[in-house]
């Protein structure tokens, strides 16, 4: 787990995600907003003054909106984002380290759950059955940098600074990237980007595989992007992602074998009905929510 970083940074010349600030203080403030519109899930981290640095509410925040959208069908896509000047400067080891019992709940790993505390903020994303887009800006950091590659897609601002900053501070990344990044880049690069724990901005992570699109308004592109995917089968999204990530580093067999199973639980269902409906008929015939998988 990284340290949070606190730079002094001038105001990014890119369009950042408006989050009305709460009126309470700092230290009362909801650590995570959830607003759902038309089906599209906007989850902000939201502790601006801190750059979104990772402390123990912020860690129960955004485990518990993560299960709380696993289970609503009727969310087609979900938005991370960060409020103020960075997506999530990674831990906030000062805060975090006044209560040493601290790191002990980060670690835990209770019965035979597969993650922990730490390793959930960037894992559970992947359950989630909705796509899930990460809009990065100013900083990505650490843990941050860590729940973004727990997302399906990470559009990000080119300025945007990431780092996988953990052998900074003596540490190894400990929040699911052992998980997330084999999937994105070779293992050289990977050794790497975690033994340097350099920067590098939004273009290079492009280059690298790290991020999926460099847009000047990330936030605005993704909600393109989001309602591109409403107009599919809610079943078929939702598949897709189950598919790629259960045989995306399967055995053959394994990966025909999740295609098979896939396609039998939507062929002839009604949100593929509809889909055929839409391409024939009745183009405007509304989906209905998604189905269990």
């Amino acid at each position: 787990m990284s340290a949070r970083l606190s730079p002094k940074v001038e105001q990014s010349k890119v369009k950042q995600p408006q989050v009305e600030q709460p009126k309470t203080q700092p230290k009362e403030q909801k650590r995570v907003l959830i607003d759902i519109e038309d089906g599209i899930a906007t989850v902000t981290l939201n502790r601006p003054d801190k750059y979104n640095g990772l402390d123990m509410p912020m860690f129960d925040a955004v485990t518990k909106a993560a299960k709380t959208l696993k289970k609503d069908r009727s969310v087609r896509v979900i938005i991370l984002c960060g409020a103020g000047e960075a997506f999530c400067a990674g831990l906030d080891i000062k805060t975090v380290s006044r209560n040493p019992v601290n790191f002990l709940k980060l670690l835990f790993k209770p019965g035979r759950k597969i993650s922990n505390l730490a390793q959930d903020v960037g894992y559970l994303w992947r359950d989630v059955p909705a796509p899930v887009i990460a809009v990065t800006h100013g900083y990505c950091f650490g843990g941050g940098l860590q729940i973004a590659l727990g997302a399906d897609f990470r559009f990000s601002s080119a300025d945007c600074e990431f780092s996988v900053m953990e052998s900074k501070w003596g540490l190894i990344p400990d929040m699911s990237l052992a998980v997330t990044l084999r999937e994105l880049i070779p293992i050289d690069l990977a050794k790497e980007l975690t033994m340097t724990a350099r920067r590098f901005n939004g273009t290079e992570a492009k280059a690298m595989g790290l991020v999926t699109r460099i847009s000047d308004d990330p936030m605005a592109e993704a909600l393109t992007f989001a309602r591109e995917l409403t107009e599919r089968s809610p079943d078929a999204v939702a598949a897709s992602k189950l598919l790629f990530n259960r045989s995306w580093n399967a055995t053959d067999k394994l990966a025909l074998d999740w295609e098979t199973k896939l396609q039998k639980k939507i062929l002839g269902r009604a949100n593929q009905r509809i889909a055929v409906a839409r391409n024939t008929s009745s183009p405007e015939k509304p989906w209905q929510n998604r189905r269990e998988l």
